[in-house]
């Protein structure tokens, strides 16, 4: 349940900010969401996971409703090298990126099935927490700050009293 995509004409950096938005998500939400997108690299990847749906349901008998985006990487290909003339017969050196795509589909779960989304939302879920113990952690630190400034400023004054 792969497909590949080799030197496509658009670069890692455009295709890697679709992949990231595809990846996880089942094939019918994935296919709805680059359809909505107004990207050259959303058709490119919607193109690719058709193939890989197709690869999927031919050669593994695989319901194409029960699949999910399991991995998809954006490499960086080879370049063309071409150059723009500048003033005095110079020339500025242009690099056009290319890019290689793989997709790999999975079988989703019966309780990723349930769940749908609720995955994706426990991961948001669980920032704040997170946020929240760093903003703990910076309080100490400010505290400790605090202390050792205060340290200082009362050994200042028995230093000059002696």
């Amino acid at each position: 349940m792969k497909a590949y995509l080799s030197s496509a004409r658009i670069a890692p950096k455009k295709l890697a900010v679709i992949a990231k938005m595809v990846r996880g998500l089942s094939v019918p939400d994935a296919i709805s969401a680059l359809s909505r997108t107004n990207k050259k690299g959303a058709r490119l990847i919607e193109a690719l996971l058709k193939s890989a749906m197709a690869n999927a349901e031919h050669n593994d008998k695989q319901d194409a409703q029960m699949l999910i985006v399991k991995t998809i990487v954006v490499n960086q290909a080879q370049s063309y090298r071409r150059g723009v003339p500048m003033a005095r017969g110079r020339s500025r050196p242009l690099r056009h990126f290319l890019s290689h795509v793989s997709l790999t589909l999975g079988v989703m779960d019966t309780d990723e099935a349930e769940e749908g989304k609720g995955k994706k939302r426990q991961k948001t879920a669980q920032k704040p927490s997170q946020d929240a113990k760093k903003q703990v952690q910076g309080s100490t630190a400010a505290k400790s700050r605090t202390k050792k400034t205060s340290s200082t400023s009362t050994s200042s004054p028995t230093s000059s009293a002696s």
